[in-house]
């Protein structure tokens, strides 16, 4: 009995690793600036088409010239593993090393730049479409950091048409996403169950939303258009700072300090909840690296220490806030964390960050780890927020989720 007992007790364990969802990874310190792109200019979240390139970089900083190398694995819709054997989703060979890197040059940091480009002689393409996630280890066979992306195949079109909530009580901080899915040249058979669809806001996998099902259907579309269970936060337009030439004040920067590194201390920071909406252009929590006296910004950009700051008020007394945004693939870590300044009366963080222009957002996180970004921004319905819809089918038989369409949609135009 006691052998019986164990045994269900190792196999509800081997199941639940098995079907577990895979989270996301995070670096360890001295990895920075993980720009993950396809052959859009965004640096994280990668959406690309089948046969498209695949691009991953990345600085070490601790000046060891180490070797990392990188698996790619493929999983199903909700980010449980496949059942798939490699050979069927990957034609070549992964676990290879990362061949491509350059020491920094003429900068106060020291760091390596390691770049990955699929396909490539090893790795020769991705034969199918899905959720993929890239697994980089180092020499010890350590895993160092890990990366989603996803690749699609255009069966379908996808229009996503970006709407102010219907419910009063969120009509003025709300937006919801209407999609219609057309067919191509394929059939989509019981779509209520085999199409699945999911809609990322600003690239930030951490709200998306995953558990719709077509409203109803016109013919051979796919029709949603859903309240509640299709809405946002619309949040604030991103606050930003560009330190492209670090010996000089850029915008956002008030002062400059040099010490081993240079300091950049930005202008104070205020709550925006209960001011007006202002339309301000931003790049939907996204950075770029740039430095004005680099040939090459890979390399030559260097790493500066940003000062960020806030001004308390009463109603972010004794919360727990943080600096948001892509640069660290919407990551909540110790070193996000704004610690309040008794002497200055302000909330204080610092951040190692390569020269560029970022945008960021301070968000609460609460007592039960869950993130509220429209505690210190604010939310409204005018802000411009970008919007992808992956659309996700199983055909009867199949052994994976394939990606058969992909739409994207802006706020910028929103209606009633």
């Amino acid at each position: 009995m006691q052998n019986k007992s164990y045994f269900f007790l190792l196999f509800g364990f081997i199941a639940t690793a098995i079907f577990a969802q895979v989270e996301e990874v995070n670096p360890p310190n001295y990895i920075k600036t993980i720009n993950f792109k396809g052959n859009t200019n965004e640096s994280q979240l990668p959406v690309l088409k089948l046969g498209s390139y695949l691009d991953l970089e990345f600085d070490a900083l601790n000046g060891n010239e180490d070797d990392y190398y990188y698996t790619i694995e493929h999983y199903n819709f909700d980010w449980t593993p496949s059942v798939l054997v490699k050979s069927e989703y990957l034609d070549g060979i992964d676990n290879q090393r990362i061949r491509s890197y350059e020491n920094s040059f003429n900068t106060y940091q020291i760091y390596s730049h390691y770049k990955l480009t699929i396909p490539n002689e090893q790795t020769k393409r991705l034969k199918i479409s899905g959720n993929y996630l890239m697994n980089i280890f180092n020499s010890d066979n350590e895993l160092v950091f890990t990366r989603k992306f996803m690749v699609y195949e255009d069966f379908a079109s996808v229009g996503v048409n970006i709407k102010r909530s219907r419910d009063i009580a969120y009509i003025e901080s709300k937006q919801r996403v209407e999609i219609t899915i057309v067919p191509n040249s394929i059939q989509l058979n019981n779509p209520k169950q085999n199409v699945k669809v999911a809609v990322i806001q600003n690239n930030n996998l951490n709200t998306a939303i995953t558990n719709l099902v077509p409203q109803y259907t016109i013919g051979s579309q796919l029709i949603y258009k859903y309240d509640s269970e299709s809405s946002f936060w619309a949040g604030n337009e991103y606050l930003f700072f560009e330190n492209k030439d670090v010996r000089a004040a850029n915008t956002g920067i008030q002062s400059i300090d040099l010490e081993n590194l240079y300091h950049n201390y930005l202008f104070t920071n205020y709550s925006r909840v209960n001011r007006p909406y202002t339309y301000n252009p931003d790049i939907n929590g996204n950075y770029l690296i740039t430095n004005i006296d680099a040939d090459n910004s890979d390399i030559e950009a260097d790493y500066v220490w940003m000062l960020f700051s806030l001004l308390p008020n009463q109603d972010l007394e004794r919360k727990t806030i943080h600096v948001y945004g892509n640069f660290n693939n919407y990551t909540i870590e110790d070193n996000t964390k704004m610690i309040y300044d008794n002497y200055d009366k302000v909330f204080k963080c610092s951040m190692l960050l390569k020269q560029g222009f970022y945008n960021y957002k301070y968000v609460v996180v609460n007592d039960n780890g869950s993130i509220n970004e429209g505690a210190v921004s604010g939310n409204f319905y005018q802000t411009e927020n970008n919007y992808k819809v992956i659309v996700y089918y199983r055909d009867l038989g199949k052994r994976y989720d394939r990606i058969i369409g992909f739409g994207e949609g802006s706020s910028i135009n929103i209606s009633n």
